[in-house]
Formats: C-alpha cells, sequence, structure tokens
C-alpha cells in the first residue's frame, strides 16, 4: 500500500510527465532493449521507430501519476494493458526489468535535483504497486485460460492447413493444432498471439482473429505491411504445411450481449475483428448494419462473404465506401471519405444503438467525431486499436 506522502510525491512529478514523458521513456526503452534482450521479442520494434509505442507507455505512465489515489479512473486502460500483456504472454520475470530501467530513466532523465531520494522511492512503490496489480490479475488469466476446454498455458504448437487470398493485399491463414485437440474458444473481437523466429531472433506478434473458432480453426487474415518484418514473412515465406507457436485468444475488445442495433464500421485490415462479430449477431436474429470503407474495391477483402450474408440474412444492411474508383471493381455505394452525412444516412434511425469501429488511427478518430455529433452515447461508441493505444481526440 502506498503512503499518503508516496502518492503526493507522485502527483507531484504529473507536470513533468506531461512536458517530459516521451523523452523519458523512449530513453528507458533504448536502455532496457540494449541491455537486456531478452526482452526484445516482447516489443514490435517498427512500433518503436515510429514513437508509437513510447507515446502509449508514456501516456499510461502519466495517467497513472495522475490517478494514483484514484486508480478506478483508470476505466478500462488496466483491462487493455493486461490483455495485451497475457496476447504477448508478460510474466512476472518481466517486470523487475522494467522497474529496474524505468526507475534508472526517470533518475537520467529528470537529474539528481529532481529526481531526489525521495522521488525515487515513491515511484519505486508507486511501479510496485502497479506490477502487483498487473501480475495478480494475468495470472488470474493464465490459470482460467489453462484450465478452459481447449485451453492452454504458454506456447502450443500449431500448423498452418490453408490460406486464402482475400484481397490484393491481405491473405488469410487457418491454423489447427498440431496434437489434434481442441482449441480454446475465442469471443467475437480477440485477437491471438503468435511466436516465430526469424532469422534466428524470436518475434511476437498479435492478429485478430478474422473468424468465429467453433471449426477447430484459428483464422487471421494479415495485411503486408510496407517494410513489416512479419507481414512480409507470412506472405511470402510461409507454406501450408509450417508450423509456429500460438499463445490463447485475449483480448476485451468483444462483441457485448445486446438487442440494441449492431453497427459496425471499419476501414482497411480493421475489419477483420468485425467478422467474427457479424457472423456472431446475424444468430441471434439481431439488427446489423455493417459498413466497410477501403481504399479501393482491389483491397477490399471479404466483400463476396458479406454480400451473401446480406443475400441470407434480411436484418443485415450493408454499406461500402471506396476513396477511389479503381474502375476494374465492383462499384462502392460511395466514392471519397466517409462524412458525416453519409454516415448519418447509413446509420439506423434510432441511435439507441451499439456501435464498434476499427481502422487506421485517423480513420477512427473521424468516426468517434462523428458518432457523437449524430447522437450515439458515448458509452455505446466502443474503438480498438491495432497496436499501442493513443488519444483520439
Amino acid at each position: 500500500m502506498l503512503s499518503a506522502q508516496d502518492r503526493a510525491i507522485v502527483k507531484s512529478t504529473v507536470p513533468l510527465l506531461e512536458s517530459g514523458g516521451e523523452a523519458l521513456i523512449t530513453h528507458f526503452y533504448r536502455m532496457m532493449l540494449s541491455e537486456y534482450p531478452e526482452v526484445r521479442p516482447l516489443f514490435n520494434q517498427a512500433h518503436q521507430a515510429s514513437g508509437d509505442q513510447p507515446r502509449a507507455l508514456a501516456t499510461g505512465v502519466l495517467m497513472y501519476a495522475r490517478h494514483i489515489d484514484q486508480l478506478d479512473q483508470l476505466g478500462d486502460l488496466v483491462a487493455k494493458i493486461i490483455n495485451k500483456h497475457v496476447a504477448l504472454q508478460i510474466l512476472p520475470e518481466h517486470y523487475p526489468i522494467v522497474g529496474t530501467c524505468l526507475l534508472r530513466a526517470i533518475s537520467e532523465v529528470l537529474g539528481s535535483e529532481i529526481a531526489t531520494p525521495e522521488v525515487m522511492n515513491a515511484w519505486g512503490a508507486a511501479y510496485g504497486q502497479l506490477a502487483d496489480i498487473l501480475i495478480g490479475a494475468e495470472a488470474a488469466i493464465y490459470d482460467e485460460k489453462a484450465q478452459a476446454p481447449g485451453g492452454w498455458r504458454g506456447a502450443r504448437p500449431f500448423v498452418l492447413v490453408k490460406r486464402v487470398e482475400e484481397s490484393d493485399e491481405i491473405i488469410s491463414f487457418y491454423f489447427a493444432p498440431v496434437d489434434g485437440g481442441p482449441i480454446l474458444a475465442a469471443t467475437p473481437g480477440q485477437y491471438i498471439g503468435l511466436k516465430l523466429v526469424l532469422e534466428g531472433e524470436e518475434v511476437r506478434r498479435n492478429y485478430s482473429l478474422s473468424a468465429l473458432t467453433d471449426a477447430g480453426l484459428y483464422r487471421i487474415s494479415v495485411k503486408r505491411e510496407a517494410g513489416g518484418r512479419v507481414s512480409s514473412y507470412l506472405h511470402d515465406q510461409m507454406p501450408v504445411g509450417a508450423t509456429l507457436d500460438l499463445f490463447p485468444p485475449s483480448g476485451e475488445f468483444t462483441l457485448a450481449a445486446s438487442d440494441k442495433p449492431l453497427v459496425l464500421i471499419s476501414g482497411g485490415v480493421g475489419i477483420t475483428p468485425t467478422l467474427p462479430m457479424l457472423e456472431a449477431a446475424l444468430a441471434t436474429e439481431r439488427a446489423v448494419h455493417f459498413i466497410h470503407c477501403a481504399r479501393n474495391g482491389g483491397v477490399h477483402a471479404f466483400r463476396d462473404w458479406v454480400d451473401a450474408l446480406a443475400a441470407k440474412h434480411p436484418q443485415l444492411k450493408r454499406f461500402y465506401c471506396y476513396a477511389e474508383d479503381d474502375g476494374i471493381s465492383p462499384a462502392a455505394d460511395k466514392v471519397g471519405l466517409l462524412s458525416q452525412e453519409q454516415l448519418a444516412a447509413w446509420l439506423p434511425a434510432e441511435r439507441d444503438i451499439d456501435a464498434y469501429f476499427l481502422g487506421p488511427k485517423g480513420f477512427m478518430a473521424a468516426i468517434k467525431r462523428h458518432l457523437k455529433a449524430l447522437g450515439v452515447p458515448e458509452k455505446q461508441a466502443r474503438y480498438e486499436f491495432f497496436g499501442p493505444a493513443a488519444a483520439l481526440e
């Protein structure tokens, strides 16, 4: 339990974190990843290079310091962190490494005049409290997944049994367990952790599951990213019959039970977790509006599948928006960016809906603004990030 003095000291550092938190965290990552290579597989180096990961952690540290005496005010931030950790298999032995490097970074970046012994002691206690919270919550989830039907702990070997080209940029990969046993059922919207060894180096990635798991397979649908180390490997070098390790499904961005109309809005490869959500919702006869935005028809994945569902289920209305017309693919319902006015025309007339949206950050920021302006309750507009979380304001 943090003392009142420790909490006050940590809160006093909030202005410093607001102005210099990203520089501090960048120094922290540089130090940790160079001195502790055993943790490098836990971090996406592309997110490090872009600055997304340092910005996300800096925001998290700031939020923790700001609400150190009211941790319930952190909302779902802690749940998001825990689920990301579980998907990548963060373990108790990793926390002392992070703590050591974080305290060193605070001391070295802020300097001895600011990072006094009292400040360092307070932050050491604050980190210890946070580590205990996360370790305990993650241990409970690891146990739950290991004990559930088809579940397991840690890595489990899977074999690639099928590849399907879904668009010019996206390929679906179907994985079955090497041991032939059952798999842990995933909730629509969850993601899976992959562990690979590329050129002798271990790497880990999370990918959304793009299909229900009732067939005993896990499917991910991966976009080839420019310079993407793992996506390029999966696209170019992973044949049917290859094996890799998977971690159990995780993630708190899941389809909640409701009888409200469901609106699924996606941009680009953000379509992937909406697909099992769509299939699950249609099984309940729930009204669904499915809105997908793509650069053009050539990169629009799963159009035929969604169209077939719409023909079969009258409660499903689907709308497509392409930024450009390639002149080859089937026409979209709208060409150009998805405006607030167009979104209003595609939403149900009653705005007491459940909306889920995913895609590039700029796209999600626009959708969040549009939904708010159109009267959709903010608590019923849910979104998820691929990669580190960021602010959408």
